[in-house]
């Protein structure tokens, strides 16, 4: 009897859903996936993941259903994430990673009003990042920023509105070639940088070169180097939605104000090379809930 019941339950399981959950047949409680249990109750909750094998610096997408009138809560460590609706009844929550993680098994539990909960174990993969030796002049080498500078840029990238402003994937931010890839670690004069990893993509350009919107977005950051933003240079940044934005360093020229909505595609501002840079560049960094991600995914396909 029990074995035709798992046999069954199986079959209902869809590909790549984990969340697990319990009930009671007769008086034997028995461990079963909560994807089966949708079936069987309407107050389960279902997760689907993707990527299904994500590696360090991916952004993980847990699309939930559940029919709670407000959006699920997941959590996972220390930290908790907001969901978004995507349509009746489902909801995504977009959960960074990033090279300085340990790879491994990640536990997250979604949580709705209706106190219904599910667990799912993914499991990150490791990644090998470039090394990189970067040798700095000793006048460069003792700039150390602003608390100016790294307040605002912090406020900003925590922004979390609830519209999706993006549409698809993002578009390349320049029309250079990319001369550093995300999640380079480095040596910077010869000391290994433990907290550090390249948070971005640079893109090689010649000093006022167009830089481009790579989503829809509301300018949410502008400021400059004669203010005091030593190290990032006359910045941009733009706040694309549910917890997703962009920033865009070392320009030489700046066309948008806060508050500006922008489209993809248009011109914001001009390479350059203020700040800390070795040669006029743009530096694009890509921010899930305040991290940096690889943004390779979201270039070559979008999340809906």
């Amino acid at each position: 009897m029990l074995s035709n019941i798992f046999a069954s339950l199986d079959r209902l399981l869809p590909v790549g859903r984990f969340a697990l959950g319990r009930f009671v047949l007769g008086q034997v409680a028995l461990a079963v996936p909560l994807t089966a249990l949708a079936a069987l109750s309407a107050e389960a909750i279902e997760i689907n993941v993707s990527p299904t094998s994500p590696q360090l610096g991916d952004t993980i997408n847990l699309l939930i259903h559940s029919e709670a009138d407000t959006a699920p809560v997941v959590s996972t460590g220390d930290r908790t994430y907001p969901s978004f609706p995507v349509g009746p009844d489902r909801y995504r929550a977009l959960i960074p990673t990033t090279p300085l993680e340990t790879p491994g098994a990640r536990t997250f539990s979604v949580t709705d009003e209706l106190g219904d909960q599910a667990s799912l174990n993914v499991n990150v993969g490791d990644r090998d990042f470039p090394i990189q030796d970067i040798w700095l002049s000793p006048e460069i080498n003792a700039i150390e920023g602003t608390d100016y500078e790294f307040d605002r840029v912090e406020a900003f990238r925590a922004e979390v509105t609830p519209d999706r402003l993006w549409t698809g994937s993002f578009l390349a931010p320049s029309n250079g070639s990319i001369s550093t890839p995300y999640g380079v670690r480095r040596y910077y004069n010869g000391e290994w940088a433990d907290d550090y990893y390249h948070r971005g993509l640079d893109y090689a350009a010649a000093t006022g070169s167009p830089v481009y919107a790579a989503a829809d977005g509301i300018v949410g950051l502008v400021d400059y180097e004669a203010n005091g933003f030593e190290i990032h240079g006359n910045t941009i940044g733009l706040n694309h939605g549910q917890g997703v934005t962009t920033m865009y360093l070392h320009l030489s020229e700046i066309y948008v104000r806060e508050g500006d909505r922008v489209r993809a595609g248009e011109t914001i501002g001009a390479v350059g090379a203020t700040g800390i840079s070795t040669g006029p560049h743009l530096h694009w960094g890509f921010f899930v809930h305040g991290e940096a991600v690889d943004p390779r995914d979201w270039q070559s396909q979008g999340i809906k």
